[in-house]
């Protein structure tokens, strides 16, 4: 897993995990209040959470094109376009002000 910083308008979001595979999608969680970014398919499996999550799910460009408040152990299915998905605890976005159509940039950490 690689980490990094989420950005919008060249302003940090969060800090961000950067996951390589399904399983690594909730270590990211532990112990940190930023939000790993995850390749997405059409279905989004929270059956690793054990809390509830907002999930934003992301084009190619990093746009978003959805915005989610889950519980854990939930299927999710992404919208058409989905390219990959930024998963934060429940009320992260709200409380980050990330919106639909926001374009979002991902700095990695060197």
């Amino acid at each position: 897993m690689g980490s990094g910083w989420l950005l919008r308008d060249g302003d940090v979001v969060c800090a961000l995990q950067l996951a390589d595979a399904a399983g690594d999608r909730w270590k990211g969680f532990e112990g940190q209040d930023g939000a790993v970014h995850t390749p997405c398919t059409r279905l989004l499996n929270t059956m690793g959470a054990t809390f509830p999550i907002d999930v934003a799910f992301l084009d190619a460009e990093l746009v978003v094109l959805g915005v989610a408040s889950v519980a854990p152990k939930r299927p999710l299915l992404s919208p058409r376009g989905t390219k990959s998905a930024v998963m934060a605890r429940a009320g992260s976005w709200e409380r980050w002000n990330v919106q639909l159509g926001d374009h979002l940039e991902i700095r990695l950490v060197q």
